[in-house]
């Protein structure tokens, strides 16, 4: 049975206005156990008024924060998915429903990047890449908001041959000169090797890792605790209260490259956007997580 772009289009739409109206529940329950643990007084309340913010927000339908970000979809279909229409075009449609219809309205974060002319909508938007599963008869999309306070603070460098000591820094560079801007405490997604493109593409899809899903890879797993244990003793703290806890997670992963390396790094702040729900070649949507 094919999929309707109807389905797709209702999709788009629902994703993107929870994420704005809802942290995400593994993320809650990480920012809770931070509360708990911090031993700065002034951090340890911010923490409480975070959590009281995003329950009061996902209890009455209001926005978690009023910068909405700029909308950003990954999607995987299937290879035994068919389509009954259009699968870009209704992400746009998706996307144009969800402002003419969103309560409370949004503002326009969508920005011409050189006349800075702001709309809803633009060139390109949203933003979506594609990969395929093998011989699955389903679709996944997840949605991503990217906003002002993580966004500007991203980053990418070439290098060539360089240490663990060398990557590790360098991702530690990237977050002291963030400083407490990107609305912390952060996830922290780090992309090595494979080109630019594909490195900056790991670093996204590893701030999406769900908490407390482990790093199989030692090598990886130790960059990971080392650069959290580093990132929190920077005494940034919730909202740069200061305090212990300055990010949530550090999350890894790497494809194989050449003499140059690339070494991405993309930020999420403490809201933690995504959603994503899958859509079944029977028509069934399916909700991956909250």
């Amino acid at each position: 049975m094919p999929i309707p772009s109807a389905t797709i289009r209702a999709v788009t739409a629902s994703l993107y206005e929870r994420s704005l109206k809802k942290i995400p529940d593994d993320t809650r329950a990480v920012l809770a156990r931070a509360g708990e643990r911090e031993t700065d007084p002034t951090a340890r309340r911010t923490f409480t008024m975070m959590l009281e913010s995003a329950d009061t927000a996902a209890r009455s339908g209001q926005l978690v924060c009023s910068d909405v970000g700029i909308p950003t979809y990954s999607v995987k279909i299937g290879t035994r998915v068919q389509f009954s229409g259009p699968v870009r075009q209704a992400m746009v449609d998706g996307l144009a429903d969800m402002a003419a219809n969103i309560d409370p309205p949004i503002l326009k974060m969508v920005t011409h990047p050189l006349t800075h002319e702001r709309s809803h909508a633009g060139k390109d938007i949203p933003i979506v890449t594609f990969d395929v599963i093998d011989d699955a008869d389903y679709m996944d999309i997840v949605c991503a908001p990217k906003a002002m306070g993580t966004g500007r603070w991203e980053a990418v460098e070439a290098f060539v041959y360089p240490s663990v000591e060398d990557v590790e820094k360098y991702v530690l560079d990237v977050v002291l000169r963030a400083g407490s801007q990107p609305c912390l405490p952060i996830v922290v997604g780090v992309g090595i090797g494979g080109t630019f493109d594909q490195a900056t593409r790991l670093a996204k899809e590893q701030v999406l890792r769900p908490h407390g899903k482990p790093q199989p890879d030692p090598l990886l797993a130790g960059i990971e605790q080392r650069l959290l244990d580093a990132i929190n003793q920077m005494g940034f703290g919730a909202m740069g209260t200061g305090g212990d806890c300055s990010a949530m997670a550090v999350n890894v992963d790497y494809s194989a490259s050449h003499g140059f390396v690339p070494v991405a790094v993309c930020l999420n702040c403490w809201i933690n956007r995504r959603t994503a729900a899958r859509i079944h070649g029977d028509g069934r949507v399916e909700m991956l997580y909250d």
